[in-house]
């Protein structure tokens, strides 16, 4: 079944009601079209939109605009039930109280009308599709008793088992470790040209794309950055971003320029460009498109050399070299060729890549154009259409708005944090000075008798005078107008220090209160003893 998408948007709101300009564009006028039968991969890095053009196709979410055909049928519009699709979800999706039979038959289960099959064909079709994804043994299991790629295989084998239009997967393969992801991705390009469904691939992963994708579909921001034949694309990149994109190890970019047909990496003439123009360009070259050669014409200095069997990678840097170090991937035999701190390298022509600075567009040279005419005719000869992008992007703009909010906020963050921090130091500056304060308070029961006191007559020296206080719990309403209840006897002696010199004055008295509450054990105030009413 033929997949087509026209002018295919997708655009989210703003959360911020008062903000309607920050709404984001998820996919942004995508127009492809999948052949019938063809396993194409969508690739990308996270938020370029890829999983958001899965869904529309799936239904589960509503383009903004655009439309979808499924063959001659336009699909837009209908549910997802009715589109005829199999969906594979990232975690699967499976039900834990089903075992695998009742998993795979639960999609079955749920037609209705014309489209429903008895229990017999049921079951017949579910154990055909065990079979064809191989965990035909597990049938009576749960997927808590299997491991991760057998439960990705029990998704797929739902999702087959109604026999799509269309199969959907949406990176199946990002939580199984790497020996099984690779095992399993053949897998799935195994039951792909068993059934001959229609398929499309959603990835982050270049190298996943790349091994069982027919085509894929290059993705930033929203926008398809480049199609065609995974090594078409890898050969043959028509922008910056995808050259950097696929490849492992990546790319060595270098800034360069051309002068009179020439290219030149800093003062060294690297290659031969007649018929570009003179201009300031980014030059790419693939870890393999570097020969050892004692008469080279780019000098680069040895950091270190990785043995890897069969190849070495030598790393090495260049002042003009925008990466970190430049990865070359040589033959081991070249090894004898290495010598010194430095490595002198001739470069392959149809590994290296220039890229106008301003537009990041490739400028081809040489035999580059007519292997680039060539391989879009083939693609049109397949019923593939060549898509690609150059010049800015529209969620570009929205990202460098968005960092110059996020500048903005941490400025007026920054101001609050200053104005607390000197509040702050001030209210320390202002808790150092000296103030004259009751030292301590001390209250004790009269059955605590080691603590308490000696009382003594009312006359007795005003310098060592003790006096007992009944503690009295009036509620606030009756306060006026009822007499006061005594709760227990308690005796408090009050140490009153002068600033003015060392020597303390202890003052004492004996009285019945009226009303009295004590609450706190430090007083407010330094150098005064209230006088108490009392009573008789």
């Amino acid at each position: 079944m033929k997949v087509l998408l026209q002018n295919l948007t997708k655009i989210f709101p703003s959360r911020n009601k008062k903000d309607k300009g920050a709404e984001v564009i998820a996919v942004n006028d995508f127009n492809l079209e999948i052949p019938d039968g063809k396993l194409v991969g969508l690739l990308g890095p996270s938020g370029c939109g890829k999983s958001t053009t899965l869904y529309m196709i799936s239904g589960l979410q509503s383009p903004t605009s655009g439309k979808i055909f499924f063959g001659d049928d336009d699909v837009t519009k209908l549910t997802p039930e009715n589109r005829g699709i199999g969906l594979v979800f990232q975690n699967y999706a499976l039900y834990p109280h089903l075992t695998v039979q009742q998993n795979i038959l639960f999609p079955l289960q749920n037609l209705k009308g014309e489209n429903r099959l008895s229990k017999e064909e049921m079951l017949k079709r579910a154990h055909e599709v065990a079979k064809l994804v191989q965990i035909d043994e597990y049938m009576n299991r749960k997927p808590a008793e299997l491991s991760g790629g057998q439960q990705q295989r029990v998704a797929i084998a739902r999702a087959l088992v109604k026999m799509p239009r269309i199969l959907l997967l949406d990176e199946p393969l990002s939580n199984l470790d790497a020996r099984l992801r690779l095992q399993t991705r053949e897998e799935i390009r195994r039951i792909q040209r068993d059934t001959q469904i229609t398929t499309i691939f959603v990835t982050h992963d270049q190298e996943e794309a790349m091994s069982i994708s027919d085509y894929i579909v290059v993705m930033k921001l929203g926008v398809i950055m480049q199609t065609g034949k995974p090594q078409w694309v890898y050969d043959d990149p028509a922008n910056l971003f995808v050259a950097k994109f696929l490849g492992t190890p990546p790319i060595n970019l270098f800034s360069g320029k051309v002068e009179n047909g020439k290219l030149y990496i800093g003062d060294e003439q690297v290659l031969d460009t007649n018929g570009v123009e003179d201009q300031e360009v980014y030059v790419g070259i693939r870890p393999e498109g570097f020969v050892i050669d004692k008469t080279g014409k780019l000098t680069c200095s040895i950091s270190g050399i990785d043995v890897m069997g069969r190849d070495v990678s030598v790393v090495s840097t260049n002042s003009n070299s925008l990466n970190p170090v430049v990865r070359s991937i040589i033959a081991s035999e070249e090894m004898s060729n290495i010598s010194g701190n430095t490595v002198k390298f001739n470069l392959k022509e149809n590994k290296v890549f220039i890229f106008n600075k301003e537009t990041e567009s490739r400028v081809y040279f040489g035999e580059q154009l007519k292997a680039h005419e060539a391989m879009v005719a083939e693609m049109e000869e397949e019923g593939q259409s060549y898509v690609t992008h150059h010049g800015s992007l529209p969620r570009e703009a929205d990202d460098v708005h968005k960092e110059f909010e996020v500048e903005e906020k941490k400025g007026v963050i920054d101001k609050i944090k200053g104005l607390f921090s000197k509040k702050k130091k001030d209210a320390e500056i202002k808790d150092e000075a000296p103030v004259p304060a009751v030292d301590e308070v001390k209250t004790s029961t009269a059955e605590e008798k080691d603590e308490a006191p000696k009382e003594e007559p009312a006359a007795a020296d005003e310098k060592n005078e003790a006096f007992p206080v009944d503690e009295v719990n009036a509620s606030p309403k009756d306060s006026a107008n009822s007499k006061p209840t005594v709760k227990k006897k308690t005796t408090v002696t009050v140490v009153a220090k002068k600033s003015s010199n060392n020597s303390s004055k202890i003052k004492s008295t004996t009285a019945n209160a009226t009303s009295v509450n004590i609450t706190s054990t430090t007083a407010k105030k330094p150098n005064e003893v209230k006088k108490i009413d009392s009573e008789g």
